[in-house]
């Protein structure tokens, strides 16, 4: 079993190269993504097929498209559906590392975290000796809209909360809260898939979308029931909000901060973080 980090205040990138394929959840394509170990602050991308181009700094700026997942464009080149990985990265204490893609997104999997966290437990963690950047809070933070809102209190240690309201009896309301570790990550929130609603389906598929979605890749609701169970959690679909609003603040960092979203969404989530990273900037160095 891996011995995961106690909490976020070290310094952490993976002790090895580890590579995943699969398809993308958007595109249906085929996605290919190595992950390699950094000395550089936070997460960089790059490109499998051009391994000559520099790795880039991810920041919130990057974020271009909030369309069902996160996508981020960098110069010319587009990667979407990177909060699972960048969840998974956060999550389980790597603070640092550089991500090599190919493809238009980062593969989908099993529709969680749980696969990339399995990764990183294969060649597992590497201490390095700095103290990791985190964004710090002077007051609170609240971003709003489409009838939700995500909001950050200044707190000694990360916690996260989200509530969901559905009119779908077998999801219906679920309000789920945790304070963030490493191992309260595994445990708690990787394994949470992502989901979706049998009858906006067709819908999405005909805009372009989830052309890489399936019963094995994400959960279905059909209104009182879910056409693929078991559930891994009685309450599965709002841990997977949290998963996505982890990978999301990714983006800048994790904060020393209470964050609590509700009926939150990937455009909310990257504002919290938009707004965090402005934040940061203006507290003296």
């Amino acid at each position: 079993m891996t011995a995961w980090p106690a909490n976020y205040a070290g310094d952490h990138t993976i002790a090895a190269e580890v590579e995943l394929s699969g398809v993308g959840l958007h595109s249906g394509a085929l996605c290919r993504l190595r992950l390699l170990p950094s000395a550089r602050p936070g997460y960089r991308l790059g490109w499998l097929d051009q391994p000559a181009t520099e790795a880039l700094p991810l920041t919130p700026a990057q974020v271009c498209d909030t369309t069902l997942c996160t996508a981020l464009q960098l110069g010319d080149r587009r990667l979407a559906t990177v909060e699972h990985l960048l969840a998974a990265l956060a999550g389980t204490g790597v603070s640092r590392a550089e991500i090599r893609a190919q493809g238009p997104e980062v593969p989908l999997l099993d529709g969680s975290a749980l696969p990339w966290v399995e990764a990183i437990a294969s060649v597992g963690l590497q201490a390095l000796p700095f103290q990791p950047p985190r964004p710090e809070l002077r007051q609170p933070l609240t971003v709003h809209g489409g009838g939700g809102f995500v909001t950050a209190l200044p707190a000694e240690d990360l916690h996260l909360g989200a509530a969901i309201e559905f009119a779908e009896p077998a999801i219906g309301r679920q309000v789920f809260s945790l304070t963030l570790t490493p191992a309260s990550f595994v445990a708690e929130i990787a394994p949470a898939r992502t989901f979706g609603l049998r009858s906006q389906v067709e819908q999405l598929r005909a805009a372009g979308l989830i052309q890489g979605g399936a019963l094995h890749n994400a959960l279905v609701c059909d209104g009182r029931h879910w056409l693929n169970p078991p559930l891994r959690y009685g309450d599965e679909p709002v841990r997977h909000k949290i998963l996505d609003l982890l990978g999301d603040l990714a983006l800048v960092g994790l904060p020393r901060a209470q964050v609590f979203a509700f009926r939150g969404s990937h455009r909310l989530h990257t504002a919290l973080a938009s707004a965090l990273a402005a934040e940061h900037a203006l507290l003296p160095a």
